[in-house]
């Protein structure tokens, strides 16, 4: 009976809340050593399994991601750069503008702003090479698709079919890639090259 508001309640048994009876305690069965050994033997050779293909899948992450961080380094500015070779372009066209006869005539003020665009045209040519831009060399006549761009072609029985007659307009390279390809003018008719 609960005193303090009269009530009477009944009396819990804290032994058995559920009303159901426990089960009997189970003894363990015997474990066979050599058993539980070689249990504990595979699952340690799992869990080293596991642990070294983790370890090298970390490392081939981290060379990864450095391969990329590198990329980013050298590639990062393509775009930028492919723009700016405009600006490249538009200086050496300023320059091939007066015929070097010309350029011995010209007042001292003119040979001087064309001096100031040809050490301009140095310069960002310079800051390009910083970031890994560079210009291709005109060096190997033959015609690669990778690196040019054919605008047309000129009858030309002397040389090879597929040789490179004209260059048009430079191409640059970034690292290993082909930033814009040179634009140039091959040969045809003549034997395979």
């Amino acid at each position: 009976m609960n005193e303090e508001n009269g009530e009477n309640l009944p009396q819990q048994d804290d032994t058995n809340k559920g009303g159901a009876e426990r089960p009997a305690a189970q003894e363990p069965a015997p474990v066979d050593p050599a058993a539980e050994l070689e249990a504990l033997r595979a699952e340690l050779a799992g869990a080293k399994d596991k642990l070294l293909r983790t370890l090298a899948e970390m490392e081939n992450l981290r060379r990864r991601t450095e391969k990329e961080v590198a990329d980013a380094k050298l590639y990062g500015v393509t775009s930028f750069a492919r723009e700016s070779l405009a600006l490249a372009d538009n200086l050496r066209r300023a320059i091939e503008a007066f015929p070097a006869k010309a350029k011995e005539e010209l007042e001292p003020h003119v040979a001087a702003l064309i001096e100031g665009v040809e050490l301009t045209e140095r310069d960002f040519l310079s800051r390009l090479a910083r970031f890994g831009v560079k210009k291709m060399e005109a060096s190997d006549n033959r015609f690669d698709p990778n690196k040019h761009e054919a605008l047309y072609e000129i009858p030309d029985e002397s040389q090879p079919a597929g040789t490179v007659a004209q260059w048009v307009e430079p191409g640059y390279m970034i690292g290993e890639r082909v930033l814009r390809p040179a634009k140039v003018g091959v040969t045809k008719g003549g034997p395979k090259g």
